[in-house]
Protein backbone atom coordinates (compact mmCIF):
# COMPACT_ATOMS: atom_id res chain seq x y z
CA UNK A 1 0.00 0.00 0.00
CA UNK A 2 1.29 3.45 -0.90
CA UNK A 3 2.18 5.91 1.82
CA UNK A 4 -0.59 8.56 1.66
CA UNK A 5 -0.39 11.87 3.55
CA UNK A 6 -2.90 14.72 3.58
CA UNK A 7 -1.29 18.14 3.13
CA UNK A 8 -2.87 21.14 4.84
CA UNK A 9 -1.64 24.65 5.53
CA UNK A 10 -3.27 27.81 6.90
CA UNK A 11 -1.14 29.73 4.35
CA UNK A 12 -3.51 28.69 1.56
CA UNK A 13 -7.31 28.88 1.45
CA UNK A 14 -9.05 26.21 3.51
CA UNK A 15 -10.82 23.54 1.51
CA UNK A 16 -14.40 24.65 0.82
CA UNK A 17 -15.71 21.21 0.00
CA UNK A 18 -15.03 17.51 0.23
CA UNK A 19 -11.35 17.65 -0.70
CA UNK A 20 -7.86 18.22 0.73
CA UNK A 21 -5.48 21.01 -0.30
CA UNK A 22 -3.13 18.28 -1.51
CA UNK A 23 -2.47 14.58 -1.13
CA UNK A 24 1.06 13.20 -1.04
CA UNK A 25 1.58 9.62 -2.17
CA UNK A 26 5.19 8.50 -1.79
CA UNK A 27 7.15 11.30 -3.58
CA UNK A 28 4.24 12.61 -5.68
CA UNK A 29 1.96 15.42 -4.50
CA UNK A 30 -1.43 15.97 -6.12
CA UNK A 31 -2.40 19.63 -5.70
CA UNK A 32 -6.09 20.50 -5.56
CA UNK A 33 -7.37 23.41 -7.60
CA UNK A 34 -6.62 26.82 -6.15
CA UNK A 35 -8.71 29.89 -6.86
CA UNK A 36 -7.70 33.47 -5.93
CA UNK A 37 -8.99 33.46 -2.35
CA UNK A 38 -6.93 35.28 0.26
CA UNK A 39 -6.28 32.63 2.95
CA UNK A 40 -6.82 34.98 5.91
CA UNK A 41 -10.22 36.22 4.75
CA UNK A 42 -11.39 33.51 2.31
CA UNK A 43 -12.49 36.38 0.06
CA UNK A 44 -11.56 36.92 -3.59
CA UNK A 45 -8.36 38.97 -3.84
CA UNK A 46 -9.70 41.31 -6.54
CA UNK A 47 -11.73 41.45 -9.74
CA UNK A 48 -8.48 42.17 -11.60
CA UNK A 49 -7.38 39.12 -13.63
CA UNK A 50 -3.64 39.61 -13.07
CA UNK A 51 -4.15 39.96 -9.29
CA UNK A 52 -6.18 36.74 -9.37
CA UNK A 53 -3.39 34.87 -11.18
CA UNK A 54 -0.79 36.11 -8.68
CA UNK A 55 -2.99 34.99 -5.75
CA UNK A 56 -3.48 31.54 -7.29
CA UNK A 57 0.29 31.12 -7.68
CA UNK A 58 0.82 32.32 -4.08
CA UNK A 59 -1.75 29.76 -2.87
CA UNK A 60 -0.10 26.98 -4.87
CA UNK A 61 3.31 28.04 -3.51
CA UNK A 62 2.02 27.72 0.07
CA UNK A 63 0.67 24.22 -0.53
CA UNK A 64 3.88 23.14 -2.28
CA UNK A 65 5.93 24.37 0.68
CA UNK A 66 3.61 22.63 3.16
CA UNK A 67 4.27 19.39 1.26
CA UNK A 68 8.03 19.88 1.52
CA UNK A 69 8.65 21.21 -1.97
CA UNK A 70 8.43 24.32 -4.09
CA UNK A 71 6.93 25.48 -7.34
CA UNK A 72 10.00 24.18 -9.20
CA UNK A 73 8.88 20.67 -8.24
CA UNK A 74 5.61 20.95 -10.19
CA UNK A 75 5.77 18.66 -13.21
CA UNK A 76 2.21 19.22 -14.50
CA UNK A 77 0.13 22.38 -14.22
CA UNK A 78 -3.50 22.70 -15.29
CA UNK A 79 -4.87 26.20 -15.81
CA UNK A 80 -8.59 26.87 -16.10
CA UNK A 81 -9.77 30.32 -17.21
CA UNK A 82 -13.14 31.80 -17.99
CA UNK A 83 -11.57 33.79 -20.86
CA UNK A 84 -8.68 32.29 -22.81
CA UNK A 85 -7.82 35.73 -24.22
CA UNK A 86 -6.17 36.37 -20.81
CA UNK A 87 -3.57 33.69 -21.48
CA UNK A 88 -0.73 36.18 -22.16
CA UNK A 89 -1.22 37.54 -18.63
CA UNK A 90 -0.93 34.01 -17.22
CA UNK A 91 2.36 33.52 -19.07
CA UNK A 92 3.66 36.88 -17.83
CA UNK A 93 2.89 36.08 -14.18
CA UNK A 94 3.99 32.45 -14.50
CA UNK A 95 7.48 33.62 -15.52
CA UNK A 96 7.84 35.05 -11.98
CA UNK A 97 7.19 31.64 -10.39
CA UNK A 98 8.89 29.17 -12.75
CA UNK A 99 12.24 28.84 -14.48
CA UNK A 100 13.17 26.56 -17.35
CA UNK A 101 12.63 23.72 -17.72
CA UNK A 102 8.95 24.57 -17.33
CA UNK A 103 6.35 22.02 -16.21
CA UNK A 104 4.01 20.34 -18.65
CA UNK A 105 0.87 22.42 -18.84
CA UNK A 106 -2.71 22.60 -20.09
CA UNK A 107 -4.75 25.77 -20.45
CA UNK A 108 -8.48 25.33 -20.74
CA UNK A 109 -11.32 27.83 -21.10
CA UNK A 110 -14.33 26.97 -18.94
CA UNK A 111 -17.74 28.57 -18.62
CA UNK A 112 -17.54 29.16 -14.86
CA UNK A 113 -15.37 28.58 -11.79
CA UNK A 114 -16.13 28.49 -8.05
CA UNK A 115 -17.00 31.83 -6.41
CA UNK A 116 -17.01 33.53 -9.84
CA UNK A 117 -13.23 33.25 -10.04
CA UNK A 118 -11.65 34.00 -13.42
CA UNK A 119 -8.84 31.46 -12.95
CA UNK A 120 -8.12 28.18 -11.16
CA UNK A 121 -5.02 25.99 -11.22
CA UNK A 122 -4.11 22.54 -10.01
CA UNK A 123 -1.09 20.38 -10.57
CA UNK A 124 1.18 17.50 -9.77
CA UNK A 125 4.45 17.90 -7.92
CA UNK A 126 7.25 15.33 -7.64
CA UNK A 127 9.67 15.66 -4.71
Amino acid sequence: MANKEIISTPNAPAAIGTYSQAVKVDNTVYLSGQIPLVPATMEMVSDDFKAQVVQVFENLTAVCEAAGGSMKDIVKLNIFMTDLSNFATVNEVMANYFEQPYPARAAIEVSALPKASQVEMDGVMVL
